[in-house]
């Protein structure tokens, strides 16, 4: 059964090869996927899985799922395929998006003789204000029994832990007011933010090293010489774990009330993109995608183990279900995500061989959960007992 599911990601080689390269060359933002939504949603049409697309009232999420008609685990693949401003898809979600239907069509060729069902979802917009929050919130993967999804990256890495995030806007209205011939009618917003940050990086002694607090001042004012009546800050805040983050984010906020009350300005406080939770890595999955990994010919020296520095939404899909997100390799020399040199190694013959590579082992690795019970059983267990 193994070798059909790797004959059949090399058989349909060339399909993916044109997905993955056409996604790479039609770069399309969070939330307006639509050309990439269309392929990937074709393809797995045509290998006979059911298509809904249009899940949780966003246009370009799906979920695609090809039933064997035999009770038996749910296999869930994770798709991805928004791109970034400016330089495309610089953090491989072309190859991401593809691999996912890969493995997902590669397990639907041998699940009628296992029992149980295939499930490929869609999930836009994972750099800004990823689809998975919503679709988890929704319990659309609470019927899984796994969550599997792979990255691209110069390394191999072991599914690991990221960070809690909160996106957190600071809106100040003061009032304004001529700077120099009449500065004391004025509220002073952009002085507000710059309290905030001053305050937050006061802050900073105060809390565990895990705890990251970064911002920019998108408005801070139009002229030099009017006191700026209106200023925001946004600020990304991240820690280990929720419970930690959540306490963090309680004592970033008193920092702007307290420049808000200082200043005399007004504040409004908002979520200006979703919350990710912390990555919860299923152990036991994680060590039969690597297995699968040696297997397939990489070196266990070659798989490195690191905590993530990030923030994914695959996080909240870990809190509903077990779940993993390894890393892969697709370049021989170290690059970095969120750059051009990144989205050409996505686009290169090396970054596509990495992607295969990717797609056999998940799918190997789902196949592995439909057949083994004492596996299965094992990552059920340790998922109950790390909610407790």
């Amino acid at each position: 059964m193994k070798e059909i599911i790797i004959k059949s990601i090399e058989e349909y080689r060339k399909d993916f090869y044109r997905i993955s390269q056409y996604i790479g060359n039609n770069p399309e933002l969070g939330n307006e996927e639509f050309k990439a939504c269309a392929t990937l949603t074709e393809e797995l049409i045509k290998h006979g899985f059911n298509v809904v697309t249009n899940i949780v009232e966003q246009p370009t999420a799906f979920e695609a799922v090809y039933d064997s008609g035999r009770t038996g685990p749910h296999i869930g693949f994770m798709s991805e395929y928004d791109a970034l401003p400016e330089v495309g898809h610089a953090c491989g979600h072309n190859l991401i998006g593809t691999m996912g239907i890969a493995a997902g069509i590669a397990l639907s060729k041998v699940i009628e003789e296992t029992g149980g069902k295939v499930y490929v979802y869609g999930t836009p917009a994972e750099e800004t204000r990823g689809a998975k929050v919503t679709m988890a919130e929704n319990g659309i993967f609470d019927h899984l029994d796994v969550a599997i999804m792979a990255h691209p990256a110069s390394a191999y890495v072991k599914s690991g832990s990221s960070l809690a995030m909160d996106a957190i806007q600071f809106t100040f209205k003061g009032r304004s007011a001529h700077a120099a011939a009449s500065p004391e009618k004025g509220i002073n917003a952009l002085d507000s933010v710059i309290q905030t940050f001053n305050s937050i990086n006061a802050l900073r002694q105060h809390v565990t090293p895990d705890v990251r607090i970064h911002g920019i001042i998108p408005e801070g004012g139009k002229a030099a010489n009017v006191v700026p009546d209106y200023a925001v800050a946004q600020f990304y805040v991240r820690a280990e774990k929720r419970t930690e983050l959540n306490d963090v984010v309680k004592k970033v906020k008193g920092c702007a009330e307290g420049a808000a009350l200082a200043t005399g300005s007004s504040l409004e406080i908002s979520n200006y993109e979703y919350s990710y939770d912390d990555m919860i890595t299923n152990n036991a999955l994680s060590d039969c995608f690597t297995q699968n990994l040696i297997h397939l010919g990489v070196k266990q020296e070659e798989i490195e183990v690191k905590s993530g520095g990030g923030s994914l939404d695959m996080g909240n899909v870990s809190q509903r279900v077990p779940s993993i997100h390894p890393f892969v390799k697709i370049s021989d020399t170290p690059i970095t995500a969120h750059t051009h040199e990144f989205r050409d190694a996505a686009l290169s013959d090396r970054g596509f061989d990495g992607m295969i590579l990717a797609a056999k082992t998940m799918a190997l690795t789902g196949y592995e959960v439909l057949t083994d019970k004492e596996l299965l059983a094992r990552i059920k267990e340790e998922f109950i007992l790390g909610k407790q």
